[in-house]
């Protein structure tokens, strides 16, 4: 919360509409998905090259890079991290 603005802070995507539930786990995708792309892009792979190195089709892997989230659930994320070699750490708290 700040002077400017009383009302504690909010997801960008609650502030879009979507539902606590919703925007938490849109959050948790985008998260994920950036991960991934920053991934992809450090390693300088073509669509292609990503695309065998995932088990997926290049057209899907086009999807992941234009950032398409609602193509995506979070459990084929996880798993695309954990194929790219990549680790998944989750840690759970209280809601403010």
């Amino acid at each position: 919360m700040n002077r400017r603005n009383p009302r504690p802070a909010r997801s960008v995507f609650e502030d879009l509409g979507f539902s606590p539930a919703e925007a938490a786990n849109l959050r948790i995708r985008s998260a994920i998905m950036s991960a991934l792309i920053a991934h992809l892009e450090k390693r300088r792979l073509t669509q292609s090259e990503a695309a065998r190195m995932l088990g997926v089709t290049q057209p899907r892997v086009s999807d992941l890079m234009r950032g398409k989230i609602h193509l995506f659930s979070l459990d084929t994320l996880i798993n695309l991290l954990s194929t790219a070699g990549l680790k998944v750490d989750v840690r759970v708290r209280r809601a403010a």
